[in-house]
């Protein structure tokens, strides 16, 4: 636990990802215990440990060990912004002999801890506490809480992997993927580059894309690139291979069961990869993205909500045919194929999304202009003759979203932040007016700076009308510009209206709140969008 509590400390530490690499390839180098290993490389990927202790059991009993009433450690908690950390500073010192157990002991044992009582998981948490120093009990308290976000992006502990292995990081990439578990899967398993076929589930590493700088526009020659509609729902990998269906998300969760009409498709001849977006799809047209969000929440959906939200896969991309690899010939090859694998497409799920052909990028502009007409975000640019690569590269395929809505609105309520921003308001409602009242109508805590949200701290100190827990209710007299890339009608919100992707555009300190807009306003963008 020590050495894995110390790699964490040292990461935590620095911003270089030169670094950040350094020390992971070093501690993969030198750590001798297979499991450790496997459960570092499992939790910076994401594939965090089952829990088994809630946090409000962590509370109350880092509380009673402290000896302080909880009221004082929630006010702790609120200040600090982690809950681990929170525990690891308020316990006193344990004058016992410190465990020698791994770090995949702690997290197996307390897998284990699955079907016990409230008295076994309370007995064994305050036991680990004991037995380790303050480094270790934060983060034996990550491993608990699933709050395990360090600052590793994928591409460092690939790198990191690729000097390892040596190994190419395109196929460390494609080995990282699919449904493997340090429960089940040794190390020369999860690295056997000689059988990559073991795993009939298995998915690609997605492709992924940059917003097209303004400056690159002028590159897009209508005769090397290719236009597509950027889908409105969740992008995914189809997968038919060996008379299998499985239904992978970017987020690289397995959500086949949530889809079940894909099963038709077991019956085409041909086995492939499929790289597109799963669209709630009706009446020859796309629904709104909420539409598809009720989808989302339901693990096995029944007939009436199949009937209600139908789904469509919108292909754009062939990533293997029959069991061939075919990433690293050109997109215009990969829609060939792509193309023939649909003629014998089997039913109404699957759908080829259109190529949109451009004789100069003034006429792709007024395309692009339409998205909203067909609940599109933008457009994705191709190079004809750009190859499938692993992660975010550019060079190959742009974004090219439109412009997002937006919307000036009161601030009324602020609530402290985490992390590093424990000491700041960072997380915000707005309201717009309806007639002479102000009503809440989105959350947003992205797009500020430092600074303003230390000016906006200190207003809120000085403006506070009631609060309520965390969260200050303030004088509205703040209103700032919000962006969101949809809009759409609610019954969950009191507006009635439900935006996507919030975010604080700017502060419009040339603004008063009477100023603000409207509820009507905001009504009639969506009937203009629609």
């Amino acid at each position: 636990m020590k050495r894995f509590t110390s790699l964490l400390i040292a990461i935590d530490q620095t911003t270089s990802t030169s670094t950040k690499t350094e020390l992971i390839t070093q501690y993969l180098q030198e750590e001798s215990l297979e499991k450790n290993k496997l459960w570092t490389i499992a939790l910076f990927t994401g594939k965090k440990p089952q829990r088994t202790v809630n946090t409000t059991l962590l509370r109350k009993w880092g509380a009673a060990e402290a000896n302080i009433p909880l009221w004082l450690f929630e006010h702790t908690y609120h200040i600090i912004g982690d809950l681990a950390e929170t525990i690891s500073l308020i316990l006193p010192e344990y004058n016992i002999t410190r465990t020698s157990k791994s770090m995949s002991e702690w997290i197996e044992e307390m897998m284990a801890l699955k079907n016990a009582d409230e008295e076994e998981k309370q007995i064994f948490i305050i036991n680990a506490w004991k037995s380790m120093d303050r480094p270790s009990i934060w983060v034996f308290n990550k491993l608990v809480t699933g709050g395990f976000r360090v600052g590793v992006a994928k591409n460092i502990l690939i790198k990191a992997l690729s000097i390892v292995t040596n190994q190419d990081s395109t196929k460390i990439a494609y080995h990282l993927t699919g449904n493997w578990t340090p429960l089940k899967t040794t190390w020369s398993e999860l690295f056997n580059f000689q059988d990559d076929t073991s795993d009939h589930s298995k998915p690609f590493p997605f492709h992924l894309a940059h917003a097209l700088p303004n400056e690159n526009i002028s590159d897009i020659d209508p005769q090397r690139w290719v236009a597509e509609w950027k889908w409105d729902g969740i992008r995914g990998q189809l997968i038919k291979r060996k008379g299998e269906i499985h239904l992978w998300s970017r987020g690289e969760e397995l959500i086949t069961d949530k889809f079940p009409e894909f099963q038709r498709l077991t019956s085409m001849h041909d086995d492939f990869v499929l790289d597109g977006e799963i669209v709630a799809w009706k009446m020859e047209k796309p629904m709104d993205f909420q539409k598809l969000q009720t989808r989302i929440g339901r693990k096995n959906p029944g007939k009436k909500i199949m009937s209600d939200i139908p789904v469509k896969f919108i292909a754009y991309d062939l990533l293997e045919v029959n069991g061939v690899d075919i990433r690293l010939k050109s997109f215009e090859e990969r829609r060939l194929l792509l193309e023939k694998i649909y003629e014998s497409c089997i039913g109404e799920v699957l759908k080829l999304s259109p190529l949109i052909h451009f004789e100069s990028i003034e006429t792709l502009k007024e395309v692009r202009n339409e998205s909203k007409r067909y609940q599109a975000e933008g457009l994705m640019l191709k190079r004809k003759t750009g190859i499938y690569h692993s992660g975010r590269k550019t060079g190959d395929m742009w974004k090219w979203k439109v412009d997002p809505f937006t919307i000036d609105a009161v601030l009324i309520y602020a609530q402290r932040g985490h992390g590093r921003r424990a000491n700041l308001f960072s997380d915000f409602t707005f309201a717009l007016w309806d007639g002479d009242r102000l009503l809440p109508f989105a959350k947003a805590y992205s797009g500020l700076s430092d600074n303003e949200m230390k000016e906006i701290t200190t207003f809120v100190r000085n403006n506070t009308i009631e609060t309520f827990g965390p969260v200050s209710s303030v004088n509205p007299k703040l209103v700032f510009e919000l962006a969101f890339e949809g809009i759409s009608n609610s019954t969950r919100h009191k507006s009635g209206i439900a935006v996507r992707f919030p975010r604080i555009s700017r502060w419009r300190k040339d603004k008063n709140p009477e100023d603000a807009d409207t509820l009507k306003h905001i009504k009639e963008l969506l009937s203009d969008s629609e």
